[in-house]
């Protein structure tokens, strides 16, 4: 049996409990302003600017069941671009696209008429991305940046990311500094049949 703490970890909040560099001036926001449980860790990360949902346990099993490559978690993204993706665009996601570190996998993309996400804090100005649109990407990488890099390669920069699934883990219901325990209970090993008695000759 295991805990899973399920965490919407807010825009410009580190994936970590201490901020290594706040010697180096002004404190950022770490996990620790919204979480007091002792002994728990992330499993993988999201980047500072970056929203959504991150998943803590004290089960270092689990933690590397969750987060390792080849475990191939998948990863559902709510992505907010710049302009109108037009089909040439989606369907390059889909196939997959050519970045600096290798050819991306194929995503999972569809269109979305509205996030149904809270909004950010701070929220995006309208002055400077006047025409925006809402994508749902799901892959099955972990390369860093990697959606960001996707959509800009495609010609429609990221300007809000919000990871709304791991996995059979989604964020609903979770705003934004808020979390939530799950019990995980080890499956159960497979019945053993039973030999029938040998008889004696």
């Amino acid at each position: 049996m295991s805990a899973l703490y399920l965490l919407h970890k807010p825009y410009r909040m580190l994936s970590q409990f201490t901020d290594r560099a706040s010697d180096e001036g002004e404190r950022r926001a770490t996990l620790a302003d919204v979480i007091d449980v002792p002994g728990i860790y992330p499993a993988g990360r999201l980047d500072h600017d970056s929203e959504g949902l991150l998943l803590l346990s004290d089960d270092g099993e689990l933690i590397h069941r969750i987060s390792h490559p080849r475990h191939k978690q998948p990863k559902t993204y709510r992505v907010q671009v710049e302009g109108v993706p037009d089909e040439t665009a989606l369907k390059a996601l889909r196939g997959g696209v050519a970045l600096k570190d290798g050819r991306t996998r194929p995503a999972r993309v569809r269109r979305l008429a509205t996030s149904d996400l809270p909004e950010r804090d701070p929220p995006l100005d309208p002055r400077r991305h006047p025409v925006t649109s809402w994508l749902e990407l799901t892959i099955e990488e972990g390369r860093n940046r990697q959606v960001r890099r996707m959509t800009a390669h495609v010609g429609h920069p990221t300007l809000r990311l919000v990871r709304v699934a791991i996995g059979p883990w989604r964020l609903d219901g979770l705003a934004p500094g808020e979390w939530r325990r799950e019990t995980l209970h080890a499956p159960k090993p497979p019945a053993q049949r039973r030999r029938p008695p040998r008889k004696r000759p």
